[in-house]
Formats: structure tokens, sequence, C-alpha cells
């Protein structure tokens, strides 16, 4: 049982402010846009208030576009992209967000406050932060 010393929140993990594109925008503007900004996933907006956010990465461009052989300049973001998409708390400890992720087999998820969304978090990035956590506090134990 770790202690409350070693939490981790979702917060102390994501990404921040993850930069935003509009679902008609093609697939060709989607990949200058996550070179400009250094990214590998873009979240699509809501179109308005009762609508959900999307999600899209390199790899899913690289599967459903490229890998089916279609233009990337007549392909549009909202074809390709992941919606609705799994949300967790700015609050939760990352060992559960992580149980979360892999329960459904996704890499990544949007991060809320309040119902507004606020980052975006990895798989990667929370399992390296937990293994870190989790170091320290056996170190402490010592």
């Amino acid at each position: 049982m770790s202690n409350n010393s070693n939490f981790v929140s979702v917060a102390d993990v994501m990404t921040p402010s993850p930069v935003v594109i509009d679902g008609l925008a093609t697939i060709q503007d989607a990949l200058n846009l996550m070179e400009k900004n250094g990214v590998n996933a873009l979240v699509i907006d809501r179109r308005h208030e009762g609508d959900e956010y999307g999600l899209i990465s390199v790899s899913d461009i690289a599967r459903r576009i490229i890998g089916e052989n279609k233009s990337l300049e007549r392909s549009n973001v909202y074809e390709v992209m992941e919606k609705p998409v799994l949300t967790v708390s700015s609050t939760m400890d990352i060992k559960y967000a992580i149980r979360l992720l892999t329960k459904f087999s996704l890499s990544r998820a949007l991060v809320t406050e309040l119902g507004q969304m606020v980052g975006f978090v990895s798989l990667r990035d929370m399992t390296v932060r937990f293994a870190r956590a989790d170091a320290e506090r056996k170190k402490e134990q010592e």
C-alpha cells in the first residue's frame, strides 16, 4: 500500500493545453500542425456543447490513411479520429488511470477538470512516472 507522499495524480503527468484542430481539417493540415508543435497527437475540437472531443495520432494516420493508400489532402481529420475519447480526472491517481487505459487497450486519454478539457495524458508517460515513484518509495523504505 502506497503512502500519500508517493501519490502521483494525472495532473502531475499530463501535457497541459493540448494542440486542438477542427474535424474538417485535412490530414495534411493535421500532420503540419503536429510537426509545427512537436506532438504526436491532436485533440479534435467539439462542434457544440453536447459534442465530445476526439483524438487523432500519427499512428492513426499511418494505419488508416497512408496504410490504405488514401490522399493526405483529400482525407479529413473526422474520418480518422477516435471519438468519443476516454477521459480521466486530473485528480485521479495514475495507478488507476493506467489500469483504465489498459483495460480498454488505449494508449492515451483526455484529462478533464470540472467537465472541461485541461490536458492529455499518455500511457507511456504515466507508466514511466509510476515506475519512478515506486522506485523512490522503495528507496525510502530501506
